[in-house]
C-alpha cells in the first residue's frame, strides 16, 4: 500500500471516529489534540480502528505514535515492513 493509500485510508478511520473533523482540514504533521477535539476515549477508539483495518498490533505504549496523520502513516508502514 503506497503512502497516500495509507494516508486516504487514516483519514477515513480518523473521520469514523471523530465525524466532526474535516478530513480536508487536517495538517500532516500536527498532533490531533493540537487541531481539533481529541481525547483520550477518541485516541483509543482511533487506534482500535487502525489496529482491525490494518491488522497490526498497536501497544497502549505506542498510542503516542498514533499523534498525527504523518506518525500514523509512518507508524503503519513500519509496522507493515516487520
Amino acid at each position: 500500500m503506497s503512502a497516500n493509500d495509507l494516508q486516504s485510508t487514516i483519514l477515513r478511520l480518523l473521520t469514523d471516529v471523530a465525524p466532526d473533523v474535516d478530513p480536508a482540514s487536517v495538517q500532516a504533521d500536527v498532533d490531533f489534540r493540537d487541531q481539533f477535539d481529541f481525547d483520550s476515549m477518541d485516541q483509543l477508539n482511533f487506534a482500535i480502528a487502525i489496529h482491525k483495518a490494518f491488522s497490526i498490533p498497536i501497544p497502549e505504549a505506542d498510542y503516542p505514535k498514533l499523534a498525527s496523520l504523518k506518525k500514523c502513516v509512518d507508524y503503519v508502514e513500519n509496522k507493515q515492513r516487520q
